[in-house]
């Protein structure tokens, strides 16, 4: 289920079906995120006029192209690869007119592979932030409206340095709800969301800013452009690959294969270990009971939760959810559950996730393990990889968030 529902979001499909109209001037494809180097690759193949561009993607993530420039740097935190593709990215689109078009090829992870800090920052500045956030806990669309106020490319930035040309962006969606101004922090669309709102979440989030970082967010200086801006009047957007058709994908597999798929959401958001005791409730509640769903059955879930960093241990956001939700069934038969990032890598490390199930738990104390200690250590990671259950794929070549499956027999 879990390479079906990659296999529905690979942009070799997505992206041919969804080309722009052909310009009366230039093409310039520009992009960044883990898919960006995919859907540059299926777009250049695609298209059948001249065109050039420059994207950017995680080192390790490039494709072959011709026509487009594909450079790779550092996510999740920025590095100076990325800072230097940024300022790049912004004088290729500088100069263009009406007549040109800009096609934007924009997924998950954008957001540390363009960074460009505000005026009064420096890289340091925007690393510091960008550490913060990945371990505040704060979801997705905080974290990247908080991003959005230090940076000169994000939250329609980007596509106002675009015009008069064009700007069509094709987008694969990561983030809960699939808001395409979301992902990647909207370098081409204005992200809803003020200065002020901003302010109230560093503050809820105890986030203790750089002191430029601090000053700029206190007033008015770089702000993003609005949605009623005149320079977006033209521009088009359509999401292309999204958690959404991954899961279905998954659920029409599952019940191919005789088993009744639930589909319980696309955007689930949290704490991975407080979304996992509900994922074990509700488990629990059908092995024993046949309800709410009978037997057998596989509950699906996408979206993108959060850890808050407690301890010094490895271990992405899915890792974490199955630690906990191993320790919640522990000793429950006929339950068996994966959970893993659809790009390959489960936050920082080589795994896309891992396979937990009733007897996970007791394993890890046979090879001298205290599943407690480990999930209060944020060392999901450490512990998988001792018992062999880490979920390998390497990069994938696209990215629509997690994707979790407990089938219950």
């Amino acid at each position: 289920m879990f390479h079906h529902a990659v296999a529905q979001a690979q942009p070799s499909l997505a992206v041919r079906l969804n080309l722009p109209q052909r310009p009366l001037g230039r093409t310039v494809v520009i992009g960044a995120g883990k898919a960006s180097a995919q859907m540059a690759r299926a777009f250049e193949a695609a298209w059948d006029g001249p065109l050039t561009g420059l994207v950017v993607t995680r080192y390790g993530y490039a494709a072959p192209c011709e026509r487009i420039e594909i450079v790779e740097a550092s996510h999740p935190v920025p590095d100076e690869a990325g800072f230097l593709a940024a300022r790049r990215i912004m004088e290729t689109v500088s100069g263009l007119g009406p007549n040109d078009l800009v096609v934007a090829l924009i997924s998950g992870g954008g957001s540390s592979l363009l960074p460009a800090p505000a005026p009064g920052l420096t890289l340091d500045d925007e690393q510091a932030i960008n550490r913060m956030l990945l371990a505040s806990g704060a979801p997705i669309g905080v974290m990247n409206l908080i991003r959005n106020q230090f940076s000169v490319i994000k939250g329609g930035r980007l596509a106002a340095r675009c015009a008069p040309a064009q700007v069509a962006t094709l987008v694969v969606s990561d983030v809960p709800g699939d808001d395409p101004a979301v992902v990647a922090s909207g370098p081409t669309i204005p992200l809803a969301g003020t200065r002020e709102l901003a302010r109230k979440y560093v503050n809820l989030h105890r986030l203790d800013l750089p002191p430029a970082a601090a000053r700029l967010l206190a007033g008015e200086d770089n702000l993003a452009p609005l949605p009623n801006d005149p320079a977006f009047a033209r521009n088009s957007v359509r999401t292309i690959a999204s958690a959404t058709l991954s899961l279905d994908a998954a659920a029409t597999l599952a019940r191919q294969r005789g088993i009744e798929a639930a589909v319980l959401s696309d955007s689930i958001e949290g704490e991975s270990r407080d979304v996992a005791q509900v994922h074990a409730a509700m488990a629990r509640e059908i092995a024993l009971r046949n309800r709410p769903f009978n037997k057998p059955v596989v509950l699906l879930s996408g979206g993108e939760t959060t850890v808050t960093l407690r301890g010094n241990g490895r271990g992405g956001r899915n890792a974490e959810f199955l630690l906990a939700l191993a320790i919640a069934i522990d000793g429950l038969e006929g339950v068996t559950a994966l959970a893993a990032d659809t790009d390959g890598i489960d936050g920082s490390e080589d795994n896309a996730g891992a396979y937990v199930d009733g007897t996970t738990a007791t394993r890890l104390r046979h090879a001298g393990i205290d599943p407690q200690a480990a999930l209060a250590n944020n060392d999901a990671y450490s512990a998988f990889a001792a018992i062999g259950d880490l979920l390998v794929t390497g990069p994938t070549g696209t990215n629509v968030n997690d994707f979790r499956a407990i089938i219950i027999r």
